[in-house]
């Protein structure tokens, strides 16, 4: 059995490579593996693409354990068959989450702050220099609007910062549709881990309501305007700061 990844997805992975100098000479990069497909697409495509890239480096795929039994064989088996170096990194993200999940309703972004955290220090476990995540487009496209409507600032996804510890994050599929990803997923018949492997399942919170509101949103300016994640992908890398309302940055 082999996997099938289409060209589309090689070539984009390899264009936005070269733009943002993602992946170096010499880099040992660890993937942050949750199930899903986005980060599944992700660990097949790296390895394709160290089979491919004129260059060496090396990859770890890990996920992360919350605490709360999670069972990840079907995960394991599928590294092993496809000979992808994985392994678990067992916290107890979910216990800590208890207190503090009745007093935030946001838990999305505390399970997200917790997650890479605990790939953070994985990484320096296993030697890495580089965290790899699996944000594609409409993640970026979702978060720069949710950060507009809700918290008045103009932010999205970078693909690639350094984090206060200095370790170097980058994002491989940030160009990618999700999609794409989907399509990944299905035309392999690749088991994927959802929502419900999501901790917050498990507290008697409300869902949240931004990110689906901001999704049917997005779906409908795209169906109104077919170009629309084409010109914002272009508009993300072609920033006038000046014209903004920003006092600092007045060319005066």
């Amino acid at each position: 059995m082999s996997i099938k990844i289409s060209k589309k997805i090689m070539s984009k992975l390899g264009k936005t490579n070269a733009e943002f100098n993602l992946i170096e000479e010499g880099d040992k990069i660890l993937v942050g593996l949750s199930g899903g497909k986005d980060s599944l697409t992700m660990v097949h495509a790296l390895k394709e693409q160290q089979r491919r890239a004129p260059f060496k480096f090396e990859f770890i795929a890990v996920t992360v354990s919350y605490g709360m039994g999670e069972n990840f064989d079907n995960l394991i088996a599928h590294c092993q068959e496809y000979e992808i170096p994985h392994t678990i990194h067992d916290t107890q993200i979910y216990n800590l989450a208890e207190e503090k999940i009745r007093k935030n309703s946001s838990f999305c972004s505390f399970f997200s702050r917790m997650r890479r955290g605990s790939l953070y220090s994985a990484a320096q476990v296993h030697g890495c220099n580089k965290v790899a995540l699996g944000h594609h487009m409409d993640d970026a496209a979702e978060s720069f609007f949710m950060n507009f409507i809700y918290n008045g600032q103009l932010r999205s996804l970078a693909p690639k910062y350094k984090a206060d510890n200095g370790l170097i994050v980058i994002r491989p599929l940030i160009q990618m549709r999700e999609r794409q990803l989907r399509a990944f997923a299905d035309d392999n018949s690749i088991p994927t881990i959802g929502d419900e492997a999501c901790p917050s399942m498990r507290f008697d919170v409300k869902m949240p309501y931004a990110r689906a509101n901001t999704k049917e949103m997005l779906a409908k300016m795209e169906k109104d305007f077919p170009s629309f994640f084409t010109s914002l992908n272009a508009a993300f890398k072609n920033i006038s700061v000046e014209s903004f309302f920003d006092k600092e940055k007045f060319n005066i």
